[in-house]
């Protein structure tokens, strides 16, 4: 009788033990209880400084959205109108399809210069890689305002060092912002320059986690770099690709810097020129605030069914993001 005591109190004793292991005991309990609130404290300045610059704002904006200001009679409830006209208006979707464009072409080059490099500092080809890595990513610390009146700069005609450099090998003066002129092509190029660094910071972190002995296992079984880069290395970071491409797809979207810096040195940017630029113009200009609330949240949602269905078209091919 008093073994079977014993091994009743010794077998309570133990599921205690992994209840407290666990989390459910009393005592551990009140330890993360108290780990919580303390946790708490430390994150509520954060919480209340985004509720209150973000999610108000973004709550009001939706609110404002569904009204309209009128010279005569005020601020009235008018639904949906202001979406129905964000949603006919040729000069919205005009610039939205350039923006499209933009993000066609930016965001696929980008990310094979920002791999390229991100493979070669990975593999220790190119020499005094931490110097050169430093220096690819110091434009992703130069302001987006700065970085585009420093290229204006750079291809104004006929002061500018790239137009002299084509009127000295004899191909004659080029205005690259002139009219006429491909200005989305000097967009382009401007925030390639701005992104690639940064871009390729972040996939060479990506490649350096790479496990070393996969590497090796490849060598050894004869697969020359090339295969181990392509069949080995890029696979396995996937995941940072695809994350990369939908931060810069979404930051293709919002496109509004460039242009906007560039309109004091050329007359090629209309009033419609990106999406962002509109809603600009609508809420400062026109002084339609309700109508750039609809706006915002109509290119909002244009993102968002974009960014998702990318990561969904990812999954089904098997990969997480």
């Amino acid at each position: 009788m008093t073994d079977v005591v014993v091994r009743t109190n010794r077998a309570k004793a133990e599921k205690h033990s992994l209840l407290v292991m666990k989390g459910h005991g009393p005592e551990r309990h009140r330890y993360l209880s108290r780990t919580e609130r303390w946790g708490l404290v430390f994150i509520l300045p954060f919480i209340i400084m985004f509720l209150f610059f973000l999610v108000i704002p973004i709550i009001y904006a939706l609110y404002d959205s569904f009204f309209t200001t009128r010279l005569i009679g005020g601020t009235v409830f008018t639904g949906v109108s202001n979406y129905e006209s964000v949603l006919t208006n040729g000069a919205f979707w005009r610039g939205m399809l350039r923006t499209f464009i933009y993000a066609a072409i930016q965001v696929p080059v980008l990310i094979v210069i920002a791999t390229f490099f991100a493979t070669m500092f990975d593999m220790g080809i190119a020499k005094w890689g931490a110097v050169f890595r430093t220096i690819f990513f110091i434009p992703f610390a130069v302001p987006t305002v700065v970085a585009g009146v420093m290229w204006s700069f750079l291809l104004e005609d006929p002061y500018g060092p790239l137009d002299r450099i084509i009127y000295d090998l004899g191909g004659g003066h080029y205005n690259f912002m002139g009219a006429g002129a491909p200005l989305l092509g000097s967009i382009i190029v401007i925030a390639i320059w701005e992104w690639a660094g940064y871009t390729m910071v972040i996939l060479f972190t990506a490649l350096r986690s790479v496990p070393r002995d996969v590497v090796e296992s490849a060598v050894i079984d004869g697969a020359r770099l090339g295969r181990v880069i392509t069949r080995v290395k890029l696979p396995m970071i996937a995941p940072a690709i695809t994350l990369v491409g939908i931060l810069n797809i979404i930051g293709a979207l919002q496109l509004f810097v460039e242009p906007e810096v560039l309109t004091v040195f050329t007359t090629n940017v209309s009033y419609n020129y990106t999406p962002t630029i509109y809603l600009y113009n609508q809420a400062y200009a026109a002084q339609e605030y309700n109508l750039a609330a609809a706006i915002s949240f109509v290119l909002a949602l244009i993102i968002i069914v974009i960014s998702v269905s990318f990561v969904l078209l990812r999954r089904r091919k098997g990969a997480w993001i």
